[in-house]
């Protein structure tokens, strides 16, 4: 059976090319929201961290009406550390749309998503968005994207994608160009004619393939899935199967069940093939999960989430300063809170540590974690982390293996040399040079992850902000040898206190500082990044002495250079093998592992 009255797709795209905008416009011009209403830009990104960072880091999933259609859509994000949620959405669509920008066109995510749709045997209509951009190419892009369906081995039937072009930011799109842009009318009408409408068979045993998890404090987790076969109804009698776990069946009890109206979940009794429904009311239910009848226990194959390739470590803060700034600050509530996110976050590991204190934290790569550890600062947790190291691999003749990025990279012309400079010395094989539009080179690297471990920053200082770095995960191949990251040493505070103008205008001769007068420091804490390869231990809370001769008020003409204020990932990129970040909800201090001096010599002279 085939339901005529439901399509369901998925919106790919690499990061920054208008995947969420497009959704608010679909949304807008389908009725969902009143007349008067006044709706926020990109109402898709519903958390602050996804706002604040323009990015999507969750999948979302929404609904439209269009012609007595009912179109179920999902945003997807389109960064390569939260590829795990692409993978997993594509098997709930019948087909995708591919949003490409209309002057950058296909970059490292765009391949990386549409191999995964077309892996999956699903039909692709073409967006090319911001044609109005003022440099928009649009023809250019065009030949990129069918090089790239051939590159990928594209079925004929791929290969014949429908093309629309559209700028989501206006509300238009058009199948030719040249057309007068009117409204999004030709996308809702190219997406009924092309996306094939869901089968199945409404008489079979219950089907649902658990895709998506949701998590809400009053009704604990909520799987999100669609009906491939049968009808599942309220307070039906339903077991669980697992296609990599075909031992284990669990029964359950459906107690309540929603489809998706606009931006809102409904309550419904019943739900039949090809509708995406999400389940509440069972405790331990996870991606990959089949609800299955008791009568015909059917899991429906699902491939593995990829593996992380990054891991750090989450430890209790035992700093002089620690407790005075965060709510959670002991093991248990750092322990609750991170597994806890497990049951959202398919692609993270948490894992116990030989100490009670610690935790081994694994992502899939630094903005997958970074985004955990402002979100948990956010919530009032107080923790320190290590610095991020790569998980290798062994193979069977006991080589090591480590993971491996391809990193893309636009830069204009003056400062392609710099990066290739910097990139060759992080072990990174230059692999093409081509020219991209706006006198801009695009560079292709092969790099080890720990390669591009701090190195975002110093990009974006080398380019003077100019240039695009762009890294997807590859493979995993023979360790390439030892990398020196940090050539410069820590300027480290010799004592705690509160620090003084005078102690400062002596220390900022000996590097950058990262704090300014009248901030609390500690012994062992970093207050700057020193000019020379060693760290420099120094008194900042040090005040000038009173004599009769001398008086206070000539503190008031030392001049103090303006401190440079690390953000969470530059501090994350700074941080060395024996040092840690200390994150409260209002500070984050850079420290040594080892406070005191002594015995932090001591154990220097141990290695």
């Amino acid at each position: 059976m085939k339901r005529e009255d439901i399509r369901n797709i998925a919106i790919i795209a690499h990061v920054d090319h208008g995947k969420t905008t497009l959704v608010d416009c679909l949304l807008k011009q389908s009725g969902v929201f009143r007349q008067n209403q006044v709706v926020e830009e990109r109402v898709m990104d519903s958390n602050d961290l996804e706002r604040e960072r323009g990015i999507t880091i969750l999948s979302k999933n929404t609904a439209v009406n269009y012609n007595g259609v009912k179109i179920n859509i999902i945003d997807t994000p389109g960064h390569a550390d939260f590829g795990g949620e692409v993978e997993r959405v594509l098997k709930m669509v019948n087909g995708v749309i591919l949003v490409v920008d209309a002057f950058e066109g296909p970059m490292p995510q765009t391949k990386f998503v549409l191999k995964k749709a077309l892996e999956l045997s699903l039909p692709v209509i073409v967006c090319i968005n911001k044609i109005d951009r003022p440099e928009a190419d649009p023809a250019r892009v065009i030949d990129e994207v069918l090089d790239l369906f051939i590159e990928l081995d594209a079925s004929e039937d791929q290969l014949d994608a429908p093309f629309v072009y559209a700028s989501a930011k206006s509300g238009v799109a058009i199948l030719e160009l040249g057309d007068k842009p009117e409204n999004m009318k030709p996308l809702f009408d190219t997406i009924i004619e092309h996306i094939p409408a869901p089968e199945g068979d409404p008489d079979r045993g219950t089907q649902v393939l658990i895709s998506t998890i949701d998590y809400n404090e009053y009704v604990g987790r909520i799987g999100c899935g669609k009906v491939d076969n049968g009808t599942i109804r309220v307070g039906q009698d339903a077991v669980i199967v697992n296609y990599h776990n075909p031992d284990q069946v669990r029964k359950v009890k459906i107690s309540k069940l929603y489809e998706y109206d606009g931006l809102k979940k409904v309550e419904v009794q019943s739900a039949t093939v090809g509708s995406i429904v999400a389940i509440s009311g069972i405790d331990d239910i996870h991606i990959g999960d089949t609800i299955c009848s008791p009568e015909q226990p059917e899991p429906i194959p699902f491939q593995k989430i990829s593996e992380p390739t990054l891991s750090m470590n989450f430890i209790v803060n035992d700093s002089p300063l620690a407790g005075q700034e965060g709510k959670w600050v002991t093991s248990r509530h750092i322990r609750e809170r991170l597994f806890r996110e497990l049951n959202t976050d398919v692609s993270l590991r948490v894992e116990e540590t030989d100490t009670t204190e610690a935790f081994k934290v694994s992502g899939r790569g630094e903005l997958h974690l970074s985004i955990l550890i402002e979100t948990m600062r956010r919530e009032g947790y107080e923790f320190a982390v290590s610095k991020a190291e790569v998980i290798y691999r062994y193979d069977e003749d006991g080589k090591k293996l480590e993971p491996m990025e391809r990193a893309i990279i636009d830069v204009p012309d003056e400062f392609a040399g710099a990066v290739i400079q910097k990139l060759s010395g992080r072990k990174g094989e230059l692999l093409g040079v081509s020219t991209a539009a706006g006198g801009y080179q695009r560079l292709e690297f092969s790099i080890p992850s720990r390669g591009l471990i701090g190195y975002r920053g110093e990009f974006m200082t080398d380019t003077k902000g100019n240039g695009i770095l762009n890294t997807i995960f590859d493979c995993y191949a023979p360790y390439k040898g030892d990398i020196e990251f940090r050539k410069q040493g820590s300027l480290i505070a010799f004592e705690g206190g509160e620090s003084v103008t005078y102690g400062l205008y002596n220390a900022q001769e000996r590097g950058t500082l990262f704090i300014g007068p009248g901030e609390k420091v500690y012994a062992g804490m970093v207050i700057g990044q020193s000019g020379k390869g060693e760290d420099i231990e120094l008194n900042v809370c040090k005040k000038k002495q009173m004599t009769n001769t001398r008086s206070s008020a000539a503190d008031e003409a030392l001049r103090l250079t303006p401190p440079r204020i690390l953000s969470l990932e530059q501090a994350l990129d700074f941080i060395d093998n024996d040092e840690l970040l200390e994150v409260t909800p209002k500070s984050l201090r850079i420290r040594k592992k080892i406070l005191d001096p002594t015995l932090r010599k001591r154990a220097g002279f141990k290695h």
